[in-house]
């Protein structure tokens, strides 16, 4: 429950509507892929189809350095694709050669669809096959109804009123041969995976092609790209100051500007949460008038990115707007608003530092002292704003 200002405990889960369940299709024709003959075949069969559903199985293979460092990598066993009516599961482990399949995964005109596809795609890429355009539904699901609501048990469940058995998640897929439940276990999270596609597709059209990965690279300032891609090794104002010695930034306008363009030309849900953090960061309060409709972005991940950021930037205007999201259908969004609110509180509370005076009777009584406040903004312009300001205005 919540306290009358909405800044104490946050009610757990999804709050929101949820489209009626449907229905799943019928159950196609599985096919056990473990010899290359079979394999092309199934290529053959795959290579007309608009969507294909992936999903992996791998194990965890322990490894042991010359300075006897154990480590452990995952190893591909199983990969299942399905699309209507068929699905085919190949046998990665007595299969060596995989490349056919980049046939499938490598085409742009093919859509592959993936339940969390970071894992997937990482054990797939050491066998030599890279996507080239995917759908994360695991990633789609978190934007609509939040971290905690997205797995596929869950979605199922939200989705087709299904409970998915996970009963042989764990189990040793580098046992062989496979028992045929095991098969048809794998099977069906790829086919079910394609049905998920299908009802979000239906009813959540527009957060499902923001999800659309290519490959192709945002139109942004080249000082901004690793931050989007959650790769960079520098710090936001170490950043800026390298991107100034080499040309890239003239002054702090150019920043904002950058970052303003970047707003316009991000679309992808995550990446726009991180150029969020990355204003944030530089503190750039010229941004709020373009951070403000994002309070009413179409994912969970740009609402809560964005009233995170006008918490941090200290934007005391826009707590009327950051404390609706208190009420979010979003459990993660809540989360984040009262976060964002409490830090602006806390930070007004800095601000107006009262200093106690005592009389001659011992009675107190304070006042803000004016010289108190200009002695913050001194420490402000001495500490790493100034430093930022410096470097960017020079």
């Amino acid at each position: 429950m919540t306290t009358s200002d909405g800044l104490d405990n946050i009610v757990l889960g999804y709050h929101g509507p949820t489209p009626p369940a449907g229905q799943l299709p019928p159950r196609g024709e599985r096919f056990w892929i473990d010899r290359p003959e079979r394999l092309l075949h199934a290529v053959n069969m795959l290579k007309h189809a608009k969507l294909v559903a992936v999903d992996a199985e791998f194990t965890q293979v322990r490894l042991r350095t010359q300075k006897d460092v154990v480590s452990t990598i995952p190893r591909l066993a199983l990969l299942q694709l399905a699309i209507d009516q068929y699905c085919f599961v190949v046998d990665a482990l007595r299969l060596r050669d995989l490349s056919p399949l980049m046939e499938i995964v490598g085409n742009p005109s093919i859509a592959i669809l993936l339940h969390g596809a970071g894992g997937d795609m990482r054990v797939m890429a050491e066998r030599g096959l890279h996507v080239a355009h995917y759908y994360d539904l695991e990633a789609t699901s978190r934007s609509i109804f939040g971290q905690h609501e997205s797995s596929l048990a869950a979605m199922l469940q939200r989705a087709f009123a299904i409970h998915l058995d996970k009963s042989l998640q764990r189990t040793d897929w580098t046992r062989r041969p496979l028992a045929p439940a095991m098969i048809a276990y794998a099977a069906r999270d790829a086919e079910v995976t394609l049905a998920l596609y299908h009802w979000l597709d239906q009813y959540y059209h527009t957060i499902l092609e923001l999800h659309k990965n290519t490959g192709a690279a945002d139109t942004v300032a080249r000082w901004i790209e690793p931050f989007l891609h959650g790769n960079a090794v520098l710090s936001a104002e170490m950043a800026v100051a390298e991107a100034k010695t080499r040309g890239l930034i003239h002054g702090r306008a150019q920043v904002v500007a950058d970052c303003r363009a970047a707003l316009v030309t991000v679309r992808h849900p995550m990446r726009r949460s991180r150029l969020l953090r990355l204003i944030a960061d530089l503190s750039l309060v010229q941004l709020t008038i373009d951070i403000l409709p994002l309070l009413h972005a179409a994912t969970a991940d740009e609402r809560s990115a964005s009233v995170r950021a006008l918490g941090r930037l200290g934007i005391k205007s826009a707590e009327e707007a950051m404390r609706t999201l208190l009420h979010d259908p979003v459990q993660e969004v809540r989360k984040a608003a009262q976060v964002a609110l409490r830090n602006l509180n806390e930070k007004e509370s800095r601000v107006q530092r009262t200093t106690p005076l005592v009389a001659a009777d011992g009675t107190r009584s304070w006042i803000v002292e004016k010289e108190q406040l200009a002695q913050q903004a001194t420490d402000e312009d001495t500490g790493w704003k100034s430093r930022l300001r410096s470097i960017i205005d020079a």
